[in-house]
């Protein structure tokens, strides 16, 4: 199994003199097979040739943003793929009802990792899974990276079976079709909450395997 991880919001917590949001969102993709994770490439591709960068555009796009797709480049991109073997996960943070020693930067840390395991951990494993592989955006320092490795390794040591691998690689999105196609899945969860604007979530919304608002 390959699961996909993003996110959606930020961590601020500065409501006074900043404007942070007011969510932060976490999204697992998770693909059960190659046939999933290939029809994710393939659409991603064809998304990009067909819609974005067609003959008559000047500038070439690398990859797919959730900010920058069309609704209706969105629900072309859905149609190619919802019929394969995937789901959603996906957890939103109320950040207002946060304790206060969770919000400096060692807090945020743990807050981070807390929630990304919480999600990580409502994912459903078929009887027949031989590795599990979690793909994230890379956006953190080499620091950060090895204690969330830890961490889901020490947490997740109890849900695997003994002899199941876990992996956990960070990755450009640039490089990674699942990464992408996450981003738009996690953005449109992020609207729900923040913008009560749920016209690209209902179209995906029959996916999502489990959510919840935490700190309701």
């Amino acid at each position: 199994m390959i699961i996909y991880l993003d996110e959606s919001g930020d961590l601020g917590f500065d409501f006074q003199t900043k404007n942070p949001s007011k969510y932060f969102v976490i999204t697992l993709l998770a693909c059960s097979g190659k046939p999933a994770t290939d029809a994710l490439k393939v659409a991603v591709k064809r998304t990009l040739k067909n819609k974005l960068n067609h003959k008559k555009s000047k500038r070439k796009i690398q990859e797919l943003h959730a900010t920058h797709l069309s609704f209706a480049f969105k629900s072309y991109f859905y149609r190619q793929i919802k019929n394969f073997d995937w789901q959603i996960y996906t957890v939103a943070l109320n950040k207002q009802r946060v304790f206060d020693h969770l919000q400096n930067k060692v807090g945020r840390k743990k807050l981070y990792n807390y929630i990304a395991n919480f999600i990580i951990e409502k994912v459903i494993f078929p009887a027949d899974t031989s590795t599990v592989t979690l793909v994230v955006d890379k956006c953190k320092n080499k620091e950060d990276i090895e204690d969330f490795n830890q961490y889901l390794a020490n947490q997740l040591e109890g849900e695997l079976p003994l002899d199941v691998p876990l992996n956990v690689y960070h990755e450009d999105s640039m490089n990674s079709f699942g990464l992408q196609v996450v981003d738009l899945f996690c953005w449109g969860v992020f609207r729900k909450y923040e913008r009560k604007d749920t016209q690209w979530y209902d179209i995906y919304s029959k996916q999502i395997r489990f959510e919840t608002e935490y700190l309701k």
